[in-house]
């Protein structure tokens, strides 16, 4: 299970960019990451921005479940996604441009302010597609 956070400024939103070998095309998608066992999806929305980009959230609330299946550098995927919109605690974070985080010591990702107009027209990829019923 995964658990994703929604973070809204105005008209765009922070997401992380992926990208995937196969298709040759990239993608984004809110950032956040797996829950672990035993842990409630809200407590490990905020560790996983901890660890991923040191940033506390605040004003934490519960969208939904998504269920998203989907194939990903040549096999399929499916995740069970609990979806919180949340704010940076921070207001530092909502001046950035853009960052770099690493997941592992061989995934670096970029994290960055997109406006959700290049996701509703087409010219950029949102990943699940279900995520714009939240925008």
């Amino acid at each position: 299970m995964l658990v994703l956070g929604l973070i809204r400024d105005g008209e765009r939103i922070f997401v992380s960019e992926g990208y995937d070998p196969v298709k040759q095309s990239t993608f984004y998608r809110a950032l956040g990451g797996g829950v672990d066992f035993g842990e409630p999806s809200s407590l490990a929305l905020e560790r996983e921005f901890q660890e991923e980009i040191q940033a506390d959230l605040t004003n934490i609330r519960y969208l939904g479940c998504i269920e998203n299946l989907f194939i990903f550098n040549g096999r399929q995927g499916h995740e069970i996604i609990q979806l919180y919109q949340c704010d940076f605690a921070d207001p530092k974070f909502y001046q950035l441009d853009s960052l770099t985080f690493s997941e592992s010591e061989t995934h670096k990702h970029r994290a960055l302010w997109i406006n959700i107009e290049r996701f509703q027209s087409g010219e950029l990829r949102l990943v699940p597609e279900e995520f714009f019923n939240y925008l």
